[in-house]
């Protein structure tokens, strides 16, 4: 019977790789490289994120946005990103009259534009788009949503066919037997490797679906909460009033102010309302923490940037908490370079877990015949 169910389910891991094993494949290699975006962006456009002087004082960020608005034909501010890294550029995202969405660096101490890109020929916003959804939308996203449903289904499979029957079969089922032929090294490559990576890829698989389908997300918030959960908090921004005289830093005002609110150490990030009914979002990522991603909410009146409420990060839902936690678990950035450097070797492993996979159920097939 035993021996049976273990046919059944090295059935059930086989096909399910084969067919999954090109996405698989995909969805890992984007998933490495993405890993270390942080590190490998600032390397390929250092103008983007280092300034070449420190000034002694930063000038306000509306002398750039106005710039942006004459010079570059931006008809929109979507989001304004400041660091506290004296040394960081602050990373402005517009639109333009044409409808194209660009990034520009801006140096904080002379207010000069350094640096523009047009966010679809980003090299990272393309390996992002075809991690999470193959480059074709929504449909993609399906795709990835059930194949990572499926990865998680064939590691939970390996793991049963990986364990021995007898303990003292262990020792080697844990090491590889390099100077073996190329097919043992291969299946001891795929078995053994898949062990050791076994927990880090179930994590990053779990904790993958939050993107790809609702009801995990929602499972989470039960879990934690005991409720689904809530829809987006969106603040109603007040009746349009009287706007702000020219003379008034507006942006440069909410920043400001953000700053004074949560005085920790932190990273700024503002984000436009793309409607006409919803308040400006301002987040601020507490740095001083060992983990990152835990930052607190204020919502500003998009008319007179006047400070409409404020939701401290201590105040979030058990919920939410994970939720934030969720980012930096799946991209291994969760406790800096050491987990990241675990994330990246697991997802190199995953993206050619099909191709050592292949290989062995191609060398089945050809022993057969």
């Amino acid at each position: 019977m035993n021996k049976q169910i273990k046919k059944s389910i090295g059935k059930i891991h086989l096909w399910l790789g084969l067919a999954s094993g090109l996405v698989v494949f995909i969805v890992a290699l984007t998933g490495s490289i993405l890993v270390f975006e942080e590190e490998i962006d600032p390397f390929i456009h250092p103008e983007f994120y280092k300034v070449e002087t420190v000034g002694k004082s930063r000038i306000p960020i509306d002398f750039a946005i106005q710039s942006l608005r004459k010079e570059y034909a931006t008809d929109s501010i979507n989001r304004i990103y400041t660091f506290n890294d004296p040394e960081r550029t602050i990373l402005v995202m517009g639109k333009n009259t044409k409808g194209n969405t660009f990034f520009f660096a801006v140096n904080p101490y002379t207010g000069k534009i350094v640096s523009s890109m047009e966010q679809k020929k980003h090299f990272f916003s393309i390996v992002n788009k075809l991690h999470r959804s193959l480059l074709l939308g929504e449909t993609g996203k399906f795709i990835t949503g059930c194949s990572c449903l499926i990865f998680i289904i064939i590691l939970l499979s390996g793991l049963f066919l990986w364990w021995p029957k007898k303990l003292k079969n262990l020792k080697q089922r844990l090491t590889i037997k390099w100077n073996a032929s190329f097919k043992r090294v291969n299946w001891d490559f795929h078995s053994t490797i898949g062990f050791y990576s076994f927990l880090f890829l179930l994590i990053i698989a779990l904790t993958g679906l939050t993107w790809s389908f609702k009801w995990f997300e929602n499972s989470l918030y039960y879990l934690m909460d005991g409720v689904a959960k809530k829809p987006s908090i969106k603040v109603a921004n007040p009746p349009k009033s009287k706007l702000l005289s020219e003379e008034t830093f507006f942006y440069q005002d909410i920043i400001d102010e953000t700053n004074k609110i949560y005085s920790y150490q932190g990273n700024v990030q503002l984000r436009m309302p793309n409607d006409t009914i919803n308040s400006i979002l301002v987040t601020k990522e507490n740095t001083e923490r060992t983990i990152p991603n835990q930052s607190s909410i204020a919502y500003f009146d998009r008319y007179t940037a006047r400070n409409i409420q404020i939701k401290p990060y201590e105040s979030f839902t058990k919920g939410d908490k994970l939720r934030r936690l969720i980012y930096p678990i799946h991209t291994g950035s969760i406790y800096g370079l050491p987990t990241k450097i675990i994330a990246f070797l697991v997802c190199l492993f995953a993206a050619s877990a099909p191709i050592t996979g292949f290989l062995i159920w191609w060398g089945r097939k050809r022993k057969k015949h």
